[in-house]
């Protein structure tokens, strides 16, 4: 069974290899252009995906789309910052309430319309999205294009030396921890959570899809006020501390009383996606350039996808090896405590460069 935690650890692995790749687009396409790729990738994967004639071809298709949904994913904080300086936290809250929105509309609908359908409708059917996302960018570069002349664009990022500094950085470390806490638990529960489910609580595989959906949901609220408040909250780290008693009492309850209380569980471990867009506004609120944005972003988040591409298969690992979810839910417990450590140490305010400054 483990081997199917190998389909939940591809959109993570993608995610990170395009987190370390993302800044280079950025310095040889700009921004604008970046995110024109990254939805031109998306919509490409899709459809082939859609289409494809065999398991390779369906395989290359997911690579493609989540090499582009990697990209958006790090150029996005630059791109909040460079357009709405002044209302970060509010874009911020919009963008990551979309995601949850994003996240639990396919886990809902993909098995209904795959029955009603076929599964190459339902995998197509979301290139519509990126189609849609592609014209108002394809408007904005054409403007530009109009403008260069007389008021050229440039895009504003770091050099190597400062990626490299992000070691150094107690804050960099600190985001980048909270972000792979967050990713780990968030795959694990893709891949995982209605199989789960279906033998602790006797859910049917629908059911199961549908709670999955639940997870995302109950991540709007928290995605549309976590942003607001880490804008006025000086100690951030209540909210981060949030995020992991929420996914530690979920998990706990899937595993000590799964049942009658099912929904409350998965409701606690969907509000502990909170830690997602506190991250996300994080890598804004706590850097002071362009430069540093794009720069803790790309570090950030391609770390952070690369440890959570283990969360679907370390718990498919443990599942086999025990035969029964307790070790997995201990796992996943375990790792929800690790966001302790930057619950504190981002509780004191300091931004990126400052550190690297001194």
């Amino acid at each position: 069974m483990w081997l199917s935690g190998w389909l939940g650890t591809l959109p993570p692995l993608l995610f990170a290899a395009s987190g370390f790749i993302a800044p280079r687009i950025a310095r040889g396409l700009g921004l604008d252009r970046g995110i024109v790729l990254a939805s031109l990738l998306i919509t490409a994967g899709h459809l082939l995906r859609a289409f494809a004639p065999g398991i390779a071809v369906l395989i290359i298709g997911s690579v493609i789309a989540f090499a582009g949904t990697g990209i958006g994913n790090v150029l996005l904080p630059s791109i909040v910052r460079r357009y709405f300086p002044d209302r970060v936290a509010l874009l911020t809250a919009v963008y990551a309430c979309v995601v949850g929105v994003s996240t639990a509309v396919p886990a809902a609908l993909a098995a209904p319309l795959a029955e009603q359908s076929g599964w190459r409708f339902s995998l197509g059917i979301w290139s519509l999205t990126s189609i849609g996302a592609l014209v108002p960018w394809v408007v904005v570069i054409m403007r530009e294009r109009r403008q260069r002349a007389a008021d050229p664009v440039t895009v504003d990022v770091a050099s190597p030396s400062v990626v490299i500094g992000l070691w150094r950085s107690r804050v960099a470390l600190s985001i980048t921890l909270a972000f792979s806490t967050s990713t780990i638990l968030t795959y694990a529960s893709f891949a995982w959570l209605p199989d789960m489910l279906g033998d602790l609580a006797g859910t049917t595989p629908t059911e199961g899809g549908v709670l999955l959906a639940v997870t995302g949901l109950v991540s709007v609220p928290g995605a549309l006020l976590a942003p607001l408040l880490v804008a006025r909250f000086r100690n951030v780290g209540w909210l981060i501390a949030v995020g992991v008693v929420s996914f530690v009492l979920g998990y706990l309850g899937l595993l000590v009383v799964p049942t009658p209380l099912t929904l409350l569980w998965v409701l606690l471990v969907g509000l502990g996606s909170i830690l997602f867009p506190v991250c996300l506004v994080l890598i804004n609120a706590r850097t002071g350039t362009a430069a540093g944005t794009v720069a803790l972003s790309g570090f950030a988040q391609g770390i952070a996808y690369a440890l959570g591409a283990l969360g679907p298969l370390l718990v498919g690992l443990l599942h086999d090896v025990s035969g029964t979810w307790t070790l997995p839910l201990l796992f996943l417990i375990a790792i929800a405590l690790l966001a302790i450590v930057p619950a504190i140490t981002l509780a004191r305010p300091g931004l990126v460069e400052d550190e690297l400054a001194r």
